[in-house]
């Protein structure tokens, strides 16, 4: 394989329209090897018909793709044999045992590697004879990582992994797809949790209406924004917040029921809030400080309202 500068998916000007609505408009991208790529955007802002574009799932209306040097629609066949796709939904029959699924997937492809090694890297060794319907959310999305890498693929998509999954097993996918990049291979993952795309992540593409609003790394994107730390406490009674507006840095104050969010800039924010509070006599609890986060960025960039 030859990828030009290692460049291993190129998107350039994509353009795909249904009907009247326009769904990908002018989206242009490059992933590059070895890198977990995420794109994130709230509900129909064009995500899932940019991947499936990609993946050679839909015939775009304009614009060009590479992906591994090959064409999506023209090279069809031979790009199924480099590339590995976890679905969201997975169309396999509850009866089917996890050693049937694979085993079934590997014939798939010209070649393949074992799948009793793939089951013992993901740590269901022991599952092999179970069915699918006896396994766990968070087995399945396993079981569905496994099918994706059956074909020892260049390029892994990843579809809203962890959806519905619980806190523990979602990070124990976190570290399956680390697992899956420290073997060489390239991720692009979709993805509605902004803590996963910014824990995970090497560069997040933030689309909205067909359009890539922000592309770069996660932490560029937080100090692009601009964003103020906050410190956030409890207070019970009364609280004078004209102090809290003269400490150097401060921005603004908001204060909800018992919960005060002091917003600044400046270094020393912290003690200045605590300082101040402890002079005026205040008494205050649950003092903690946060910082800005891709959410704040994601926020910002396609708004706060709620989209079906």
């Amino acid at each position: 394989m030859n990828m030009q500068n290692d460049i291993v998916v190129e998107v350039r000007n994509l353009v795909k329209q249904y009907t009247d609505v326009v769904a990908v408009d002018g989206v242009s991208f490059e992933i590059r090897e070895g890198e977990i790529f995420g794109m994130v955007g709230p509900n129909g802002a064009g995500k899932t018909t940019t991947i499936e574009c990609v993946e050679g799932f839909r015939q775009p209306d304009g614009g060009s793709i590479q992906v591994l040097d090959l064409d999506p629609h023209r090279d069809g066949y031979k790009l199924q044999e480099l590339i590995g796709i976890q679905f969201q939904a997975a169309a396999l029959p509850p009866q089917i045992k996890v050693w049937e699924a694979l085993d079934l997937f590997a014939a798939f492809y010209h070649s393949s590697v074992n799948w009793r090694t793939l089951l013992d890297q993901i740590g269901l060794a022991e599952k092999s004879n179970v069915y699918l319907a006896k396994l766990s959310g968070g087995q399945k999305q396993r079981i569905f990582i496994a099918l994706a890498l059956i074909n020892d693929p260049d390029l892994v998509f990843l579809d809203e992994l962890t959806t519905g999954l619980d806190p523990q097993s979602r990070r124990a996918m976190w570290d399956l797809v680390r697992g899956i990049r420290q073997q060489g291979k390239t991720v692009f993952l979709t993805t509605h949790f902004m803590e996963e795309a910014e824990r995970l992540c090497d560069r997040v593409a933030i689309i909205d209406h067909g359009k890539i609003v922000a592309l770069d790394t996660p932490q560029n994107l937080i100090n692009s924004l601009g964003a103020e730390n906050r410190v956030v406490f409890s207070v019970n009674g009364h609280l004078d917040e004209k102090p809290l507006h003269a400490i150097p840095g401060v921005i603004r104050v908001e204060r909800i029921g018992e919960r005060v969010v002091v917003y600044g800039q400046k270094d020393g924010l912290v003690g200045g809030v605590v300082n101040t509070l402890e002079a005026g006599s205040v008494r205050f609890d649950h003092l903690r400080t946060e910082q800005p986060t891709l959410e704040d960025v994601f926020l910002a960039l396609t708004g706060r309202e709620m989209r079906n």
